[in-house]
């Protein structure tokens, strides 16, 4: 099929990518927010991108598998320049907060010991769990809406996330095709089952470098959504299987996540760091990314055609209702390992509880506040 025909662009591709440089550097928030940021600045202020081209860059970016916002940005890129308008949208998007993280990981490991970055990491730790319950709820209200069988498969799969200390790739898929057969009865669209292969799980290789960036595809390959959606799945391979991460470490890599703008799932960046140095962080990012990338910009052009599919869109719910349980299950895992005492549980409470009445409050000001507690609670539970 050939690709619809470009519209001429009112803006070049180098204020795109300078536009999108801007927005990885300053874009605070988490995906929603990020989505949000785009509509307001290349949509409505700007004029640069059609209404209907948003709005179908944000049902690919939901239907596929793929960080919701770095998979919109891609898209976006696409539009007017092709595979070279995605390439360095993606790219300008994610480059400043993966050069954050790996500065925030050379700091983890040269200063990890010392007292005050326990500290910060003591309070903040503590409220991303807040952070984490909240915008578990958030997605499952948002998506689940008053479906009963999406909040089965919600409710079984943070069961089992929480049973098994782990997320089992197959529940995934076999939600996804639950879900279709119930709605339609029928036979899959053509292409449906192919797009699903992605998500099996892959061959490891004793070769560390090789483990780290098939384990970070598969990662990849799994993102619905939120970018939230990747902390089960990391935490079930990173800490339960592999154990290249201790708890500790990895609700620490989740706050970097937090507290740097772009895209939640750079945290991988964080993490790729702290196993293998500067190679596995190069190599953990690019295998988060490109799944997205590649779905992306080989989806596009079929996707005004196919992408309303009832079929595929109700293969897709369940996929997603089955992310959001294992969500819910990691803050339970996470919360029991990382809220060791009165004041980190009192601290994760409290963040919940302002995310949950002051609902505009940016999540990095939560992140902030609870970084200065930690550093004055640290010493007097700590002696």
């Amino acid at each position: 099929m050939m690709a619809p025909p470009i519209t001429p662009a009112q803006y070049s591709l180098w204020q795109l990518t300078r536009y999108f440089l801007r927005l990885g550097t300053l874009g605070f928030g988490g995906p929603v927010a990020l989505v949000g940021y785009m509509h307001r600045d290349l949509v409505e202020r700007r004029g640069w991108i059609a209404e209907a081209d948003y709005k179908e860059g944000i049902a690919l970016a939901q239907i596929a598998p793929g960080p919701l916002a770095a998979q919109l940005a891609i898209y976006l890129g696409y539009v007017h320049y092709r595979v070279l308008g995605a390439t360095a949208a993606g790219l300008s998007f994610v480059l400043p907060s993966f050069l954050m993280v790996l500065a925030l990981g050379w700091a983890y490991q040269a200063f990890g010991g010392l007292p005050w970055m326990q500290a910060v990491f003591y309070g903040v730790g503590a409220a991303v769990i807040g952070i984490m319950a909240i915008s578990a709820h958030k997605l499952a209200t948002k998506n689940l809406k008053s479906d009963r069988l999406l909040w089965s498969i919600f409710a079984a799969l943070a069961l089992v996330t929480i049973v098994t200390q782990s997320e089992i790739a197959w529940l995934f898929i076999a939600a996804g095709l639950l879900v279709w057969l119930v709605r339609c009865r029928s036979r899959p669209p053509p292409g449906m089952l192919g797009a699903a292969l992605p998500l099996l799980p892959a061959a490891a290789d004793p070769g560390l470098l090789l483990q780290l960036t098939v384990f970070f595809a598969k990662a990849g390959a799994f993102v619905f959504g939120s970018g939230l959606a990747i902390v089960p799945f990391l935490y079930g391979g990173i800490v339960t299987e592999h154990h290249w991460l201790t708890d500790k470490q990895f609700v620490d890599a989740v706050a970097v996540a937090m507290i740097t703008p772009g895209p939640v799932v750079i945290t991988t960046g964080f993490i790729g760091y702290l196993v293998a140095g500067l190679p596995g962080a190069c190599m953990a990012a690019l295998a988060t990314f490109l799944p997205c990338y590649l779905i992306t910009v080989l989806a596009a052009p079929h996707f005004k055609k196919h992408g309303k599919r009832p079929g595929l869109m109700a293969f897709v719910d369940g996929i997603t209702a089955a992310a959001i349980g294992a969500i819910a299950g990691s803050v339970v895992l996470l919360a029991q390992r990382s809220l060791a005492d009165l004041p980190t549980a009192l601290l994760a409470i409290a963040a919940a509880a302002l995310l949950w009445r002051l609902k505009p409050l940016p999540e990095p000001i939560i992140v902030a506040a609870a970084a200065l507690l930690g550093v004055a609670l640290f010493p007097l539970t700590h002696h």
